[in-house]
């Protein structure tokens, strides 16, 4: 029986032909005297914090595209990657949080199965009896195969609930493939997570987006109403925050569709892996397209990741960043809206902005 290929919105191809490759090795060879002297900072992870919390969302950055989430009770990771060496390429800066610190794992995303992505003896070593493993399309018979029983799989637009949470997996422009013989034979991309319920008082609008109103324009911000039950039968507090987990991405128009779907807070965008742009483009987003992407999503606040972790094309972690403040600056967006995060470092997300925080340090609450 021939196998499923899966295929990008428009059927946008990433194939690329041996000349291509060609042109390649050779612009590599001309840029390999480039300063990568730039290492991303370490932050020493908030380990008795993240242990304790049951009621933040939190996002700790551990890496690349792995970071360990807080949300509703429940720890998540998405693309779990501790490996020290992928292929040739080292690692450049250790993880965030050692493996074996890593507070209990509920719930494992995957994103798709590219080795940057997807490192089976990470999910071995963070999986349990009652952890889940969340994957694309054709992806589950391969980790049950691996041991991963608890696996479930899903396809664009589908929503999965887990405990008091949604997640709806979204598309991207991408592709897959472990092997020479699997291209495409699972699909790819990136995850929405919301609450599933959390009752607020009839009259406030605030939690509802318009899905037919323009994309581009802000979305509204009207602030929750908080204290205790009321006689009406509502528990009056603002909603968690909505998280958007990007996956890896070149830019399209699903950025859009995704924003008028969901109400977003906080955007993790990859901006790495891009150059040369001429031969990356379709597959991973310059720093630039991945600030238009954070403004098609509607998102209030954007976390970089997808840099400075593994030497996988031609850009360097400093180059990236650069060009996204440059283009921060250029689209008039303020600066605090983009938190670029160290290696370990946690921001702890409250879904209404007018909320007091109760933190030691107010620069990582959101």
């Amino acid at each position: 029986m021939p196998k499923i290929r899966y295929d990008n919105i428009d059927n946008v191809s990433i194939d690329k032909t041996l000349k291509q490759f060609k042109q390649w090795r050779e612009d590599r060879r001309k840029k390999a005297t480039r300063d990568r002297s730039y290492v991303v900072p370490h932050k020493e992870p908030e380990m008795d914090y993240l242990h304790a919390n049951r009621e933040d969302a939190s996002i700790t950055w551990i890496g690349h595209s792995t970071f360990f989430l807080q949300y509703e009770g429940l720890n998540i990771v998405t693309d779990p990657v501790w490996a020290q060496r992928l292929a040739f390429q080292r690692r450049i800066g250790q993880p965030g949080i050692p493996i074996e610190d890593v507070p209990p794992i509920d719930i494992i995303l995957i994103s798709h199965s590219h080795y940057d992505h997807m490192h089976i003896n990470s999910i071995r070593k963070l999986y349990r009896s009652s952890t889940t493993v969340i994957v694309p399309a054709g992806l589950k018979a391969k980790m049950v195969r691996k041991g991963f029983h608890r696996c479930h799989e899903m396809h664009w637009w589908e929503t999965f609930k887990v405990g008091d949470v949604n997640i709806t997996f979204v598309p991207t422009q991408h592709w897959s493939r472990r092997t020479l013989l699997d291209t495409n034979t699972s699909h790819w991309g990136g995850y929405v997570l919301e609450p599933v319920h959390h009752p607020v008082l009839p009259q406030e609008p605030h939690h509802i987006w318009n899905t037919e109103q323009d994309p581009t324009e802000p979305k509204p911000d009207v602030p929750a109403v908080t204290g205790d039950s009321e006689a009406d039968g509502y528990i009056h507090e603002p909603l968690p925050p909505t998280i958007y987990f990007a996956g890896d991405s070149g830019y399209f128009p699903g950025f859009s569709e995704i924003g008028r779907r969901h109400k977003i807070h906080v955007a993790l965008m990859p901006i790495g892996a891009y150059e040369p742009e001429w031969f990356l483009s379709s597959q991973h987003t310059t720093p630039e397209e991945a600030l238009r992407a954070f403004c098609d999503v509607g998102a209030e606040t954007m976390i970089p990741m997808h840099y400075g972790t593994f030497k996988l094309a031609d850009d360097t972690a400093k180059e990236a960043l650069d060009r996204l403040e440059a283009e921060r600056q250029r689209l008039k967006i303020d600066s605090e809206r983009i938190r670029v995060l160290g290696y370990g470092e946690t921001l702890i997300v409250h879904g209404n902005a007018d909320e007091e925080a109760d933190s030691e340090d107010e620069e990582n609450v959101i």
